[in-house]
């Protein structure tokens, strides 16, 4: 695990995801391995070698795209280089977030390091410095269609480093970059030869914001157990259904896991173990409490595969062209976003699902039909008082969102350049949209934490087992039990902050160990 304090050393070899986040999320600083520095003379030697050539190469004596068949003569290819950059810094909208638009220039750093763009080293530098500086370019949400990788959001990266645009500094503030630089002590970079298009022709934007979101789904999935195993206890329902014998049966790893780790969140509950007797009816539970391991494994197998695409993906150096081992330089299509794109995609679908069945638990401690004695709504006095009616609203607005964001971007193409870059994937919206569904399944997840809890106040005197019983403590820490109606946003709010910072698995794990 990288510490937030710790340098992240970029090399020829991948960054791993640990260190994106770390860079990305905690401001880690980084620095170039000796190795890497070497990499990168080396493949600056094979552009200078051409630059000097009377025919054309793409990048280095052309220009862009549709207007790749017209050639630069050496006076005007530092034009050519700054042109690119200022052009196609052309995003819009409201601003990207701190933590992705670092991810990206790590990323972008990460592809610099390998030697196959043909930057000079003092380039390379100079990205590293803005990085360490906790310089942030301005980017913006809207102008990467996911092929010819974020050509936009890089672009205003690139931008920065040449001493225009905005940046946001370390503390936050707005600024023109030509003054930050000056204030950090940094010189604008001049570009030369490759230099332009080798700092904007990257998938680095849209696989940023697939690691952070591996990070946090690998997180939110466990408390996605954590949660339901309190909505199975205090619905009286049956933790038989998850014993490893009948999980064996289909034996998908994440099902296993997900059943596991029920099963240690369960053991030693009076509450379970109260209906337990032969006067106890009931047959089955609801597929909401029953299945949540199918549903959950299904979404921790989507989320392996993904970390599968990510990992690829931090081994490659994506760039058009780029320098080849051989010492030549060579156009390709490996800037193209399709592999990401999909797997963005796959998890939102599993992020709406998870959210769904969480949605279903919910529901079911407010109908006195189902929830096996509780009062309506959980309320204090039913009819006087609403208990969590509404947030079970909040509930299912975000699940009516989250299926929203499920509709894949990556089906859809729009072509651009003069036709040039007739098929796009669309990956940074995909990459968007993920973010704000996880945003959503924290808010639902909180919500469930939120009502299970006060249904398991309300079955006192029995008690829940040591680790949902923890839970319980520690949202107890900053929201009181049950009680008349009271502003519930508030209540909502604590509970989101404590799914997202971790405490929740953490007070879980404290007594049960290391989840799944």
């Amino acid at each position: 695990m990288v510490g937030v304090t710790d340098v992240v050393v970029i090399g020829v070899g991948p960054a791993s995801c640990a260190q994106v986040v770390a860079v990305a999320r905690h401001g880690a600083p980084v620095e170039l391995a000796s190795g890497a520095e070497a990499a990168i003379r080396q493949g600056r030697a094979v552009i200078e070698s051409l630059a000097g050539d009377a025919r054309p190469h793409y990048g280095v004596s052309t220009g862009f795209g549709a207007l790749a068949t017209r050639y630069v003569p050496a006076e005007l290819r530092a034009r050519l280089q700054h042109s690119v950059v200022r052009s196609h810094a052309a995003g819009s909208g409201p601003e990207v977030e701190r933590e992705v638009v670092r991810a990206l220039m790590l990323l972008r750093l990460s592809t610099l390091a390998t030697g196959r763009t043909g930057v000079r080293l003092g380039t390379a530098r100079a990205y590293a410095a803005l990085l360490n500086a906790g310089l942030t370019p301005v980017v913006a949400e809207y102008g990467s269609l996911g092929c010819s990788g974020d050509l936009a959001p890089l672009a205003h990266c690139a931008l920065a480093l040449i001493g225009e645009g905005e940046v946001r500094g370390p503390d936050g503030t707005r600024t023109p970059a030509a003054a930050a630089l000056a204030a950090a002590g940094l010189s604008p970079v001049t570009l030369a030869e490759k230099e332009g298009l080798a700092l904007i022709n990257g998938t680095d934007g849209m696989l940023g914001m697939l690691v952070l979101a591996c990070h946090d789904l690998r997180r939110l999935l466990r408390t996605a157990d954590v949660t339901a195993a309190m909505s199975v206890e205090a619905l009286l329902g049956t933790d038989a259904v998850f014993a490893a014998d009948l999980q064996g049966l289909r034996p998908h790893p994440g099902q296993a896991d997900s059943a596991a780790n029920l099963c240690v969140l369960l053991a030693g509950s009076e509450v379970r173990a109260s209906h337990r007797t032969p006067s106890c009816t009931r047959v089955q539970d609801a597929y909401s409490l029953r299945c949540a391991p199918q549903v959950h494994g299904a979404a921790r197998d989507t989320l392996g595969h993904a970390e599968k695409v990510a990992a690829r993906e931090l081994s490659s150096a994506i760039d058009n062209p780029v320098v080849t081992p051989d010492g030549g330089v060579a156009s390709n299509g490996n800037f193209h976003g399709a592999p990401l794109g999909y797997v963005l995609d796959f998890l939102a679908i599993a992020v709406a699902d998870v959210a769904s069945i969480a949605e279903r638990r919910t529901d079911r401690f407010l109908d006195v039909s189902r929830s096996h004695g509780l009062p309506a709504f959980l309320a204090h006095e039913p009819g006087v008082d609403s208990g969590h009616m509404i947030a079970q609203y909040t509930q299912a607005a975000i699940v009516a969102e989250l299926k929203r964001l499920a509709v894949p971007a990556s089906v859809d193409s729009i072509p651009s350049s003069a036709m040039q870059e007739d098929h796009v994937s669309m990956g940074w919206a995909a990459a968007r949209k993920l973010r704000r569904a996880l945003d959503g399944l924290t808010r639902v997840l909180a919500i469930e934490l939120l009502t299970a809890a006060r249904a398991l106040d309300l079955r006192r005197p029995l008690s829940p087992s040591a680790a949902t019983g923890a839970v319980r403590g520690r949202l107890r820490a900053v929201v009181p039990g049950p009680g008349p109606d009271r502003a519930l946003a508030p209540e909502i709010d604590a509970a989101v902050e404590q799914v997202a910072a971790g405490a929740v698995l953490a007070a879980a794990e404290s007594v049960c160990g290391a989840l799944r």
